[in-house]
């Protein structure tokens, strides 16, 4: 850390070496120096005369030349030295004041495809556009370094580090600061179930990894066996960095169920503690999102309770059930979902499998959410892992019809739970995303291609997948925006500006409470509808979940009704609307196959 006055604080944790030097390679000083030994197998030194911009790696035991574990630059790469970085930087942000858990509104960006350049800056010429779609919250994918130029993240394997061709970290808190201008919060994607493969080099300091647990992607965190204290601690130091150094409102927490810890107080306990310890201290609100497919309450849950005490998850079970329904797909875990109730309990309490029986799984799956409130589910109808983890990387765009994919939009918008848009959805983007990487060991670039053909076995889609190393796998994922004035990419731009707009002007769908609504079928669940209410008005999103024309009775409370939007419309190059401007509610429409009409009722 630069303590300023040209003085830089080096500190490492190696409990088990006998000596560990600092090689600094700087302005002012090229040598290499002992570092002093502190309690807990830490090794620390102030050294005047190192400054920002000088390089550096630790000695271990005379032999071994390391990066720094907790580096905050590589400029090179995950094999080289580290870089001094200075965290002082002139922050606008002084008003910002953060956005309650129930207005965000996520846009999911992956940094290196989002724009040609590929830059964290890159992105900041675009904000106005997703600010004045509704947008409230980007969601970046992980921004730690990882090896080469092209990849997901999840692979990061220098946590504290800025990806060095996103621009690094300056430019990480450029787009924060620009975001906050534009009144977006902004949240981050972080790994705290594994490390990548390739620069994975925390071993040689300490043990960080325990041969108790497995992951799919390799190696477990050592969080509940010995000398987990420093490992816990070196990742609670990640998220409080992330937060108060980069001005962050929260981080997303990959596959939270892969982060085995049979502690009594569990390290996502701990996270979720510390964390809200820094919201108060600071004034604003930061959100801990873990995402999990175990489908367990007590992460969401109070710690008062008994839970773990996070603000929310992201929820695959409203995906599956969309996807499912609009696809007619059923391979794999899709094999779980496919029926209109399925929708109707996704809508209900944010869960489908909540404790009964999952075919794909062979056993019970998942516990009762009841008592959580809709704010505190992530949903989707598409997302990275989603669109990413098929073979050929489709987005629903490419696998249904347009009107069935204006559907998926109405469904997400005017559900109670809080939606998450990926990267160009928004306008109806084509452009697949794949999985691509660009390591540098040949080895692990077989085993890595091999791997992902392993994964589609269960899916049994045909053909062969893109070879996750070949540049052009990643070029094709970058967006095209100039799609978004033209033809229907703009009428579905239109839709969802529109209905964004809805959802934040109606209070009906604005307050996420799920002990105020009601869902039910007709037609033989062909017609779903989800009524939602607040003290002085309903709201009815009517969908039509079959290609064909339905005719059906409405069956809605109160005295009148007026139609808000439907997505037959041709204003939204739809083949026409038959539903009434005042329709009666307990009188018969005629809904286009694949369609969602929004219908309001205020009380006089």
């Amino acid at each position: 850390m630069y303590l300023g006055n040209g003085t830089t604080r080096f500190r490492v944790w190696a409990p088990f070496r006998d000596a560990v030097e600092l090689r600094l390679d700087g302005a002012a000083l090229r040598e290499t120096m002992p570092l002093t030994l502190e309690g807990k197998g830490y090794w620390s030194a102030d050294i005047h005369g190192a400054r920002p911009g000088d390089r550096y790696a630790f000695l271990l035991d005379g032999e071994i030349l390391r990066p720094d574990p907790a580096s905050r630059y590589q400029p090179e790469s995950v094999h080289a030295p580290s870089e001094v970085v200075d965290t002082a930087f002139p922050w606008s942000d002084g008003s910002w004041g953060g956005l309650p858990l129930e207005d965000l509104i996520f846009y999911e960006i992956h940094p290196g495809t989002f724009t040609p350049e590929g830059t964290l800056r890159a992105i900041i010429p675009r904000l106005d556009e997703l600010a004045a779609t509704g947008i409230t919250c980007l969601s970046l994918m992980p921004a730690a370094q990882f090896p080469g130029g092209r990849n997901w993240g999840y692979d990061g394997v220098l946590p504290f580090a800025v990806q060095n061709t996103y621009g690094g970290p300056r430019a990480l808190r450029e787009l924060v600061d620009a975001c906050h201008a534009r009144g977006l919060a902004v949240v981050l994607d972080v790994v705290y179930n594994h490390l990548g493969p390739e620069g994975n080099y925390l071993a040689d300091f300490g043990p960080y990894f325990t041969e108790q647990y497995a992951t799919p992607w390799g190696p477990a965190l050592n969080f509940d066996s010995a000398h987990s204290d420093e490992v816990r601690n070196f990742f609670l130091d990640n998220a409080l960095t992330w937060i108060e150094d980069f001005h962050l409102d929260g981080l997303r927490l990959d596959a939270v169920h892969a982060i085995f810890d049979m502690s009594a107080r569990p390290f996502l306990q701990e996270l979720a503690t510390e964390v809200g310890h820094l919201g108060s201290r600071l004034g604003r609100p930061v959100h801990l999102l873990p995402e999990s497919d175990a489908n367990d309450a007590r992460l969401i849950r109070e710690q008062s309770l008994g839970g773990l005490g996070h603000s929310g998850q992201w929820a695959d079970d409203f995906h599956h059930s969309v996807h499912a329904l609009l696809t007619g797909e059923r391979q794999g875990y899709y094999q779980d979902f496919g029926l209109a109730w399925h929708l109707k309990k996704a809508l209900s309490q944010g869960y489908v499998y909540d404790g009964i029986y999952s075919a794909y799984r062979k056993r019970r799956h998942g516990n009762s959410p009841r008592g959580r409130s809709g704010r505190q589910f992530v949903v989707f109808t598409q997302n990275h892992d989603q669109v990413g983890n098929r073979m050929q990387g489709e987005r629903l765009s490419a696998l249904i019809s347009f009107e069935a994919d204006k559907l998926a939009a109405g469904l997400l918008l005017t559900s109670p739970f809080l939606p998450l848009i990926f990267m160009g959805q928004e306008y109806g983007e084509t452009a697949p995303f794949r999985f691509f990487t660009s390591h540098g060991d040949e080895w692990l670039i077989e085993a890595v291609r091999e791997g992902r053909k392993r994964e589609f076995t269960a899916f049994d889609w045909p053909g062969e997948p893109p070879d996750p190393q070949d540049p052009e796998t990643f070029t094709g994922c970058v967006l095209d925006w100039r799609k978004r004035s033209t033809g229907r990419h703009r009428s579905m731009a239109g839709l969802y500006s529109t209905l964004i707009r809805l959802r934040r002007s109606l209070p009906a769908l604005r307050e996420l409470r799920l002990d105020r609504l009601a869902v039910w079928g007709a037609n033989n669940d062909a017609v779903l509808t989800l009524l939602r209410w607040s003290p002085r008005e309903r709201v009815a999103a009517v969908s039509n979940l079959t290609p064909k024309e339905e005719d059906v009775r409405l069956a809605l409370p109160g005295t009148s009704w007026t139609r808000l939007l439907h997505t037959a419309d041709p204003e939204w190059d739809g083949p026409g609307s038959a539903v009434p401007h005042h329709p009666e509610p307990d009188g018969r429409i005629r809904l286009a196959g694949h369609s969602l009409t929004l219908l309001r009722s205020v009380d006089r």
